[in-house]
């Protein structure tokens, strides 16, 4: 959808980079919620035509203040956007404040430091991610959109169909290293054949340069006789309903930026068991909605599942809980709140 008109326009979302990634689905997820409540439009290629955008030709219009008299925000999240935030900002004078949103769980290169001491707000999605950050920042979490994610309804589908077994445990996200794919393989080979009634299925895209170790790991599951206990489904057409149908979920990553699949699990009405990579930690209640792990550890990954295989009613009981917690704490109209907050700090500062 078109934006009518740039002198409504306040804050610009760009997404500078064509290939689906945890920021696009950001911003695909949060726009329309801010929408509700400010003049906000997306620039840039992959995202849906739903969504309120600008075209390339609409730039001029930023030299020239929305009908508010406020500066526009440009919310950057990626280097690529400061860098064109910035080349706006400085050198063709447009009136642009500039907020960048940091997810990163690591040392920032001293480019990105240097980029970022040049924001006019600084926003990390997590308490660890703003560990690593150098400037005044604040912590605003990413939501979940709680009707998109939600537990199954009436009639829907809920068990494994034509899967072996009585009960699911899944992992879900692209099929690599860093994502501990092998991880989750080899706790299931161990744990599975102590437990018939369970079956793994694993789902995501596995790239060409990742397709060595996919295939490692089928051979793997072949060479354990668990072919028809631990099923590699590819990329699904929608991984919505598989939330609804495990009754566990797994994120085993070695390193993530936020990584929001434990938080979709949990909305989805089902229990975690996550590594502490990215912000896992903060989002789960150890023995209440699920566990945490210490990242990269594969013997404590199989400790933490194993009480759920053995107990299914301890799943569903933590299932329960955790979408009591996702409701009360990760709701996407949270975030979007919290991010107004900061944008109105920048306003006040003229």
């Amino acid at each position: 959808m078109r934006v009518p008109d740039m002198r409504d326009v306040e804050v610009i979302a760009p997404n500078l980079k064509r290939r689906l990634s945890g920021v696009t689905s950001t911003i695909v997820q949060l726009v329309p919620v801010q929408a509700r409540s400010l003049g906000i439009a997306t620039i840039g290629p992959g995202l849906p035509s739903s969504l309120p955008r600008m075209s390339w030709r609409d730039l001029p219009a930023l030299w020239r203040r929305p009908r508010s008299g406020r500066p526009r925000i440009w919310h950057a999240r990626r280097n690529v956007e400061m860098v064109a935030g910035l080349a706006m900002s400085r050198l063709l004078r447009m009136p642009l404040r500039l907020v960048f949103t940091s997810a990163a769980q690591r040392h920032h290169k001293g480019f990105t430091r240097w980029l970022i001491r040049r924001m006019d707000a600084v926003i990390a999605t997590s308490a660890r991610s703003g560990s690593f950050l150098e400037v005044p920042h604040q912590v605003v979490m990413h939501g979940i959109d709680l009707d998109a994610f939600r537990p199954a309804g009436p009639g829907e589908s809920t068990g494994p169909d034509d899967l072996a077994g009585r009960r699911l445990v899944g992992c879900f996200g692209r099929v690599r290293h860093q994502k501990g794919t092998d991880l989750f393989v080899e706790a299931m080979i161990e744990l599975l054949p102590d437990y018939p009634d369970w079956t793994a299925v694993i789902t995501g895209r596995v790239t060409p340069e990742h397709r060595g170790f996919a295939e490692a790991l089928r051979k793997k599951v072949a060479d354990a006789g668990l072919g028809d206990r631990i099923r590699f489904l590819g990329e699904v057409p929608d991984v919505k309903p598989w939330y609804r149908r495990v009754a566990l979920y797994v994120a085993p990553s070695r390193n993530e930026g936020f990584g929001l699949t434990p938080l979709e699990a949990m909305a989805s009405g089902t229990a975690v068991v996550a590594s502490d990579a990215g912000a896992y930690a903060e989002m789960i209640v150890p023995g209440e909605t699920g566990a945490v792990i210490a990242a990269g550890d594969g013997k404590a990954l199989g400790q933490a599942v194993r009480p759920y295989l053995a107990d299914p009613e301890l799943a569903k009981a933590h299932g329960r809980n955790a979408l009591r917690h996702v409701r009360a704490t990760f709701p996407l109209a949270r975030e979007a709140e919290g991010i107004l907050g900061v944008y109105r700090s920048v306003w006040a500062r003229g």
